[in-house]
């Protein structure tokens, strides 16, 4: 397939994040600002490719079947990161060509074991990219890796930030970003629950933007997981396994969290495991057009094969612009190697939280 080539500056990049970010640019400034997105988000799915399947050809080596998937960013996703202030700043200070996770993979395998093996395999692989901010990953007195525990939200897993890099062939994507994510399989109900929470309470819970005892449910449920994983518990939440899983049945109660989810999984119709090709194989489809449309009560999958990549990402940028990404209308371009794994991997497009369910009813009989 032909893939996109870059056709702005560094500069006029730069310029597009700060127009949409900002909001403050004539209709016509707008307008040009998201054709350089566009192209500037499409020269990212070659680097993906080449990403994801190293990413797949290693998790092989720890887990017969992993759940292998990617994304490209979502333009919503991508303003509003760039709208951020972080710690010590007053203003956002990210721009647009600096943002590391544009194209994202990610591995969802068994266990906490297997995840921190395919982690620390990519800490000590000699792959040709480079690794992003290496100390963040490795103690380069000891020359030991540096796993990081939970961040205080509840949020678990590895993340890998990698520089594309090749000296022939594709060098004109030498230095863009990918982010791999290594999530084990609980870490990964943690994290889909939270966004379909997010999406029927209509609460930036993923960005930490949420009510507080929406936030604080989700941290004493991570720390939960935690235990039964046997890793670091979210700062700030009960270290004694007793007290932690009563304070999570005394939030779910006052939540009333268990009936809320249940219900919400009623609004979109359950879908059969095959979706509908247009005569396409099955085995040739390689990246669907997930959209969840919460008015209409439906999610809507437009699948591609891999031969049509740039069609899709061109049709998602189409769908974006038409309408646009809120409360009831979320849309997600993703690979994934089959529909069952599709669901797997992204749950929460099609309401999907009974086994995140199950593993929360398990933590609460465990309570007083």
């Amino acid at each position: 397939m032909a893939w996109a080539r870059l056709r702005y500056s560094k500069g006029k990049i730069n310029w597009a994040g700060k127009i949409l970010s900002g909001g403050v640019g004539t209709a016509d400034e707008i307008n040009e600002a998201l054709e350089i997105l566009d192209n500037w988000r499409a020269i990212h799915a070659y680097p993906l490719h080449v990403f994801q399947m190293t990413l797949k050809k290693k998790a092989l080596q720890f887990n017969h079947k992993p759940l292998i998937s990617q994304r490209l960013k979502r333009v919503p996703a991508i303003v509003y990161k760039l709208g951020r202030t972080y710690e010590g700043h007053k203003k956002p200070t990210m721009n647009l060509s600096q943002m590391q996770d544009i194209g994202g993979c990610r591995a969802v395998v068994a266990d906490l074991s297997l995840a921190r093996k395919l982690y620390e395999t990519y800490l000590k692989s000699d792959l040709k990219h480079k690794l992003v901010n290496k100390k963040n990953y490795i103690d380069n007195k000891s020359k030991k890796d540096k796993i990081d525990g939970p961040k205080p939200d509840g949020y678990m897993g590895f993340h890998l930030v990698y520089a594309y890099r090749t000296p022939r062939g594709m060098k004109r994507y030498n230095g863009l970003l990918t982010e791999i994510q290594i999530r084990t399989k609980l870490q990964h109900l943690w994290a889909t629950a939270v966004e379909t929470a997010g999406f029927f309470t209509r609460q930036a819970i993923k960005s930490n933007e949420a009510r507080p005892e929406w936030l604080e449910f989700f941290r004493l449920v991570s720390s939960a997981f935690a235990c039964i994983e046997k890793s670091p518990i979210v700062p700030n939440t009960p270290e004694e396994e007793k007290e932690l899983f009563n304070q999570v049945k005394a939030k779910e109660k006052e939540l009333n969290f268990i009936e809320k989810m249940n219900s919400w999984a009623q609004i979109i119709p359950h879908l059969d495991s095959q979706v509908k090709t247009k005569g396409k194989e099955q085995e040739q489809v390689k990246f669907f057009l997930l959209e969840l449309d919460l008015l209409r009560k439906r999610t809507i999958i437009t699948p591609f094969t891999e031969k049509e990549e740039n069609i899709a990402i061109e049709r998602y940028s189409e769908l974006e612009k038409k309408y646009p990404v809120g409360k009831d209308y979320d849309i997600v371009l993703v690979g994934a190697d089959s529909t069952t794994d599709l669901k797997k991997a992204y749950p929460s497009y099609f309401m999907d939280t009974a086994e995140f369910l199950k593993h929360l009813e398990s933590i609460i009989s465990k309570a007083q």
